[in-house]
């Protein structure tokens, strides 16, 4: 066996005899248990440099190893672990030769550049080599052979081949631990990238040109081509072609239809003009009633339409019918909008009431109007013939005014496009058991069920049946001490406002006395009820809140010295319209009582308010004989209209279409924005 490995080691000898002179240089070299504190400083820059803390820790593992083997004499190496302890040796020393070539040819290209050498790969490459040689004093392990090594740094600047060989260095040559294997390539490679991207971070800046003007850098281990360039001197931007593609040809026409309907008219109406596909969808009915709805129907988004009042009017949405032509019915709607913005409308007057109107309801078929001269007419809407007169037999009717003459009804107002006027004088109906007022009908209002009407007489009559089927009295409601100013109704309850300061709840159906609310200090003018809640204004300057159930005052509403005469109650009971002798019209929160704006226009007391919430406008009238017409979101005006009838204006509601306003001197107007308009029929349901 020895003579085997004998000849063994003779044949490689013979086959590198570098090898074995550098393994007999080291196996020459001192121990190094016995240099243990020796610390090195550099004396040239073509030294490496030897760092103390490292030197120490391979010094104490070399100690260690030579005091173990004293105390135990016993337990000498082996020659098998001595061969493989040799040759891992040999194996780190052909490393860090290799190491060190790679750096001296580096130096060498950077002499040659006229530069000072790469020092930024060298200081990473020592960085690298202590946290790789780092080591835990605390641990159990065996030491590697790699941390008994002294750190390595590179030459400064390498003058001769000789300094570079590994047989002229006294200390073993240095070397990168490379578990698996390339790193020292990649590192090599993103720092040039690094260099090139950011060129403020390079030592080389003639390396740096050159690799510039190259423009690419390859790496030739994994295979990739990595291209960087230097856009920054590039000016022109380069344009991406756009993809155009037409989705009418590839998605479905129910998909298209879908997508198309979030559309608005406008997009909608450009859309049409693309072509004849484009067109056949655009002109889709379903889309259109999309558009519609969601363009004039009750906003959701907007408070005031939350839940639109059905009190007065239409809505003008039309009738749902198969094969409803939605585009045309936008179109009518549409122009209609723009009557109302332009002030466009006609006058319609309604004559046949003896005496000063002051009040008046009104819905797609009928209009019910109340007069000083003790009646209550019921008109036709479309035809605006007087179908019903309730009221006192003509004996018993001892009015007999003469209606004044329309003059100066333009002077600071819009003109009518055209004014029409119906004379109605139709004997009042014979009425059974007496039940009928005795006084001015100040105030009503009817639903579905029926009507109910107050009067100056100090009491309230309750109606049932229908304007097609005529109106017959139920039964009188008396407990007011005073006139009867206004009254509200739901299904099951009637709520009355007096001259005498109170308000009364009643059951409709039994007419019995619920409760009675007190508070105001004067007249109660108007109330206005949204479920459990009711609102008053009174002459005391103040509007108040009322919870049916407990009968308490909830919250109050001051104007700022006058009276109020007239309120209003948005659908969703956040909102509150209070109008009076200040000639303002106020805007409350119900809920925080903070005033939110101020409406002004009018120059006379404001009579009358009117919340069209379906389609957000807000109706006033006033005794400076106007009508206007306000958003309710914004407060602007719409339009105005001064001077239609000859006095004051007692009361004013509106919808869709018209407005229908009563006055001091016995007639009716109706401001019509649809009249003439063709397909405005359309629009009623």
């Amino acid at each position: 066996m020895d003579h085997t490995l004998h000849r063994y080691n003779r044949l490689r000898k013979k086959q590198n005899p570098w090898r074995e002179a550098s393994r007999e240089q080291a196996n020459s070299m001192p121990d190094e248990s016995s240099s243990e504190g020796r610390s090195t400083s550099s004396t040239s820059t073509a030294d490496l440099e030897l760092k103390p803390d490292h030197l120490n820790s391979a010094n104490h593992h070399a100690g260690l190893a030579s005091s173990t083997i004293l105390h135990n004499p016993k337990k000498r190496p082996s020659r098998r672990s001595t061969s493989s302890m040799d040759k891992t040796l040999n194996e780190i020393r052909s490393i860090g030769r290799s190491l060190q070539t790679f750096l001296a040819t580096q130096a060498k290209d950077d002499s040659t550049l006229g530069n000072e050498p790469t020092t930024r790969v060298q200081s990473q490459g020592v960085n690298w080599l202590r946290r790789a040689t780092s080591s835990n004093p605390d641990s159990q392990r065996r030491p590697s052979i790699l941390k008994m090594l002294p750190p390595f740094s590179g030459p400064s600047r390498p003058s001769t081949a000789s300094q570079c060989s590994p047989c002229a260095r006294e200390e073993p040559p240095p070397f990168l631990h490379t578990p698996t294997g390339g790193d020292a390539a990649r590192a090599s490679a993103a720092a040039a990238q690094n260099e090139i991207i950011d060129p403020s971070t390079s030592s080389t800046p003639q390396l740096h040109v050159m690799l510039r003007e190259r423009c690419l850098i390859s790496d030739s281990e994994s295979g990739i081509g990595i291209e960087v360039r230097d856009r920054t001197d590039e000016s022109a931007e380069v344009v991406v072609p756009i993809a155009r593609t037409d989705p009418s040809r590839s998605l479905p026409p129910e998909i298209m239809e879908h997508v198309m309907s979030y559309l608005d008219a406008a997009s909608l109406i450009n859309a049409d003009l693309v072509s004849q596909r484009w067109h056949n969808l655009a002109s889709s009915s379903h889309i259109w009633k999309h558009v519609f709805v969601k363009e004039f129907g009750p906003p959701d988004s907007s408070p005031l339409n939350r839940f639109p009042s059905k009190d007065n009017g239409g809505l003008g949405l039309g009738k749902s019918i198969p094969n409803q032509d939605w585009r045309n019915l936008w179109k009518v709607r549409k122009q209609l909008h723009d009557r109302w913005t332009h002030s466009s409308a006609a006058a319609i007057y309604l004559e046949g009431h003896k005496d000063s109107v002051y009040c008046v309801q009104f819905d797609e078929q009928k209009i019910v109007t109340g007069s000083r001269d003790r009646s209550v007419r019921i008109w036709d809407a479309h035809t605006y013939k007087c179908l019903q007169v309730l009221g006192r037999p003509p004996r018993y009717n001892h009015i007999h005014g003469q209606i004044p003459p329309l003059v100066n009804r333009t002077n600071n107002g819009t003109k009518p496009t055209i004014s029409i006027t119906h004379l109605q004088a139709i004997a009042p109906t014979h009425l059974v058991n007496d039940l009928y007022h005795t006084g001015s009908v100040l105030c009503l209002q009817f639903d579905a069920d029926g009507m109910v009407t107050g009067s100056s007489d100090h009491t309230c009559i309750v109606w049932s049946g229908s304007a097609e089927y005529g109106y017959e009295p139920v039964q009188r409601l008396c407990q007011h001490s005073a006139g009867v100013l206004d009254v509200c109704i739901d299904k099951n309850r009637v709520v009355s406002c007096s001259k005498d300061t109170t308000i009364c709840v009643w059951d409709r159906q039994s007419g019995e006395l619920l409760r009675t609310l007190r508070g105001h200090n004067g007249p109660v003018n108007a109330v206005q009820m949204r479920g459990d809640l009711v609102v008053s204004a009174s002459g005391d300057t103040l509007a108040k809140l009322w919870n049916l159930t407990s009968g308490l005052c909830i919250k109050e509403f001051p104007s700022k010295d006058r009276g109020m005469a007239c309120v209003e109650f948005s659908p969703d009971s956040r909102t509150i319209f209070a109008g009076g002798n200040d000639q303002v019209i106020h805007q409350f929160d119900a809920n925080t009582g903070e005033l939110i704006r101020e409406l002004k226009g009018h120059k006379g007391l404001v009579r009358s308010l009117h919340l069209d919430s379906a389609n957000g406008r807000l109706i006033s009238g006033s005794y400076d004989t106007s009508v206007k017409a306000y958003d309710a979101m914004t407060g602007e005006t719409i339009c105005s209209f001064t001077g239609w009838t000859t006095s004051w204006i007692l009361s004013a509601k509106s919808d869709y279409r018209k407005i229908v306003a009563t006055s001091q001197d016995s007639r009716v107007v109706i401001v019509d924005f649809g009249h003439g308009l063709p397909g405005v029929e359309q629009l009623e349901r």
